[in-house]
């Protein structure tokens, strides 16, 4: 068998990348020629594994203008043709090279469609990938699920709670701090990665465009029972931050959240939920929210 050839990409040879035919094509991602032209795909940041001229293993490490963190990897691709395992023990080469240049392993975000378990042809992708991560030295961490709601009737309130804007940053830090732990967070990865934020316990130092009228408390008589921050002054309509003293609101915080984010013109908004949080993917799906995928986390062990 030709010799494994595993190197990083130079200047000008994008095509080389996109030569391999992508595994999973129903996947809504950045392109790679835009990650490069919006200069957070860097050649230096991107390997190849490649027989005979040919690409069979693509690793894509993604670091944001401005970041203050290190890349993370964010495509990695492996040719299926060969048996699964040959496949894996390919991809595992190239992440321990590419590791050795980088200064060590790496956050990765394997992403995947939504309920990838299902689709034999889709596991097999995932399957393979996540063994080379594995015997690369990374240890999954969980999973995440981002959802989208595209329009459609919102449940009614019941009439039990009432919301209303945040004061101010105070009030909204004082509830933060109440919150053992927000249900919904949506894009915490990128505020940790690029800005070194951890958006469950500091929100306001990532959501910067964000007013704190834009925020809802919810309440019932008097007492707090919730808190969520939907923006649309990110790079999209989204759920942030939602959070609950009660779980009892989770629903009805929910379902105004959109209703603020649609009233004020959003077509779409989306929420990424803990994959292990089986009551709040359930609101969500019962809010009008579908799933359209899912990141596994993989962290140096």
């Amino acid at each position: 068998m030709t010799d494994l050839v595993i190197r990083p990409l130079v200047a000008g040879e994008e095509e080389l990348f996109d030569s391999m035919t992508d595994p999973l094509p129903q996947l809504r991602q950045i392109s790679y020629a835009d990650g490069i032209a919006g200069g957070g795909y860097r050649p230096e940041h991107t390997w190849v594994a490649l027989r005979a001229d040919r690409v069979v293993g693509r690793a894509a490490w993604l670091l944001l203008p401005g970041s203050v963190g290190e890349p993370w990897l964010e495509r990695f691709d492996l040719d299926l043709a060969p048996a699964t395992e040959a496949a894996s023990a390919v991809g595992a080469a190239l992440l321990r090279t590419a590791h050795a240049a980088l200064g060590g392993p790496k956050v990765y975000y394997a992403a995947l469609p939504a309920y990838w378990r299902r689709q034999p042809e889709v596991r097999s992708v995932a399957e393979a990938t996540m063994a080379a991560a594995r015997l690369a030295g990374l240890v999954e961490r969980g999973e995440r699920i981002r959802f989208s709601w595209a329009g459609g009737p919102l449940p009614a309130p019941s009439g039990r709670f009432y919301f209303r804007p945040a004061a101010d940053a105070a009030e909204i830090n004082a509830l933060v701090g109440r919150i053992a732990e927000p249900v919904v967070l949506t894009g915490a990865e990128t505020a940790r990665e690029v800005a070194g934020v951890d958006l469950a316990r500091n929100p306001m130092a990532w959501l910067t465009g964000t007013q704190p009228g834009n925020w809802r408390v919810a309440l019932h008589g008097d007492q707090p029972m919730g808190l969520a921050g939907p923006t649309a002054d990110a790079c999209f309509p989204m759920i942030a931050y939602l959070g609950l003293l009660d779980e009892s609101v989770l629903g009805e915080l929910l379902a105004g959240s959109v209703a603020a984010l649609a009233g004020g013109g959003a077509y779409e908004v989306v929420a990424d939920v803990d994959a292990h949080r089986v009551t709040v993917v359930a609101e969500l799906e019962r809010t009008g929210f579908r799933r359209i995928r899912s990141r596994v986390v993989y962290t140096p062990a």
